[in-house]
């Protein structure tokens, strides 16, 4: 059964492989006509709109978890709310990062 599970992995990711290949071709065409500027813009705030809407749900349900600890014990407020503060940046450091790959690939520097 592992045998068919990794031949199953290797053969789900040699086509992850090519699709990229693929992808990098037809941006590259795309980006040489230079027509689809808006459809590229459009690509970018579906980007950020994913990468806001994700964060601020990550960031509702650590904060949400966080203070029902709190509630259920108060005394652990100190344990629980520097861990927290912790995951909330590193949650906004992946929206800034979506951000910044948008803006990215409006100004064509990738």
């Amino acid at each position: 059964m592992k045998k068919y599970t990794i031949a199953l992995a290797t053969l789900l990711a040699s086509a992850s492989v090519f699709a990229e290949e693929a992808a990098t071709q037809a941006t590259a065409a795309v980006a040489s006509t230079g027509s689809d500027k808006g459809m590229l813009a459009i690509a970018a705030g579906i980007c950020m709109g994913i990468a806001v809407f994700g964060g601020t749900f990550a960031q509702g349900k650590a904060a949400s978890a966080a203070l029902e600890g709190i509630a259920r014990n108060p005394v652990a407020q100190d344990k629980i709310f520097t861990p927290m503060l912790l995951a909330l940046a590193l949650i906004e450091s992946l929206v800034i990062l979506g951000f910044l790959v948008a803006f990215v690939k409006i100004g064509g520097l990738l």
